[in-house]
């Protein structure tokens, strides 16, 4: 990870929010915890029980072209 201190700011800059919840995309939320993205959606796949539906969910198409068009507009 590229940051030395997680503050409230670094995280509060990776939250969106997505059919009215507020979401963090597993590539930050794998950088946060300093590993591949593919750990954590292992983790999450082995661990169902441990991440609740309304704490997970697939971007549809349009969602996720939607969120690429406003990164990039940050």
């Amino acid at each position: 990870m590229t940051h030395d201190v997680i503050t409230p700011v670094l995280i509060e800059s990776k939250i969106f929010l997505i059919r009215g919840k507020q979401v963090m995309i597993d590539r930050d939320l794998a950088e946060l915890y300093g590993v591949e993205t593919k750990v954590i959606n292992q983790a999450v796949k082995r661990n169902l029980e441990r991440f609740p539906e309304e704490f997970r969910f697939q971007l549809t198409e349009d969602e996720m072209d939607e969120l690429v068009t406003d990164c990039d507009r940050l």
